[in-house]
């Protein structure tokens, strides 16, 4: 193991960091450091991140697709996740990290208690919580099985 595998394996635990915490593009910042290890070290290392990126490309597809179906057969809006993701957001900024799940929260259960009533908001409110943790869930996966792949790479080459 080289200085440069070193670097890379840091710059992956700081992207599976902005997975769980999300402050940095995780996935993006994992793609973009096995580029640049495959730039760096050449040759067979090309195919090792054509593979890694091939596992972050369909978790990304299955991050969005699976809980958004789960979403949609459970009857939440559209727009309501949009109102819960614009609260968040601004919550992230009024109270940095922790603002961007609380404000997703009181974002989606606000939206959905207009829409239906408080009574029948709690249940949207979950899904959409369960949603969120299922996503986060499969692109951590895709990201472990990305860096798994480079780990294998690093011993190989």
């Amino acid at each position: 193991m080289t200085w440069t595998d070193g670097l890379v394996a840091l710059l992956l635990l700081v992207g599976i960091t902005g997975i769980v915490v999300p402050v940095l593009p995780g996935t993006l910042l994992i793609a973009a450091t096995l580029l640049t290890w495959a730039a760096l070290t050449g040759g067979t290392a090309w195919a090792w991140f054509a593979a890694a990126a091939v596992v972050l490309a369909v978790g990304t597809v299955v991050q969005y697709a699976v809980p958004g179906k789960r979403l949609k057969d459970a009857g939440v809006p559209g727009r309501t996740l949009l109102l819960g993701g614009l609260v968040g957001i601004v919550g992230f900024f009024v109270v940095p990290v922790v603002g961007l799940f609380a404000g997703f929260v009181l974002g989606v259960y606000a939206a959905e208690s207009a829409r239906l009533g408080t009574s029948e908001a709690r249940a949207s409110t979950v899904h959409a919580l369960k949603a969120v943790g299922l996503s986060i869930a499969i692109e951590a996966t895709a990201a472990v099985v990305a860096i798994t792949v480079w780990v294998v790479a690093v011993f190989q080459l």
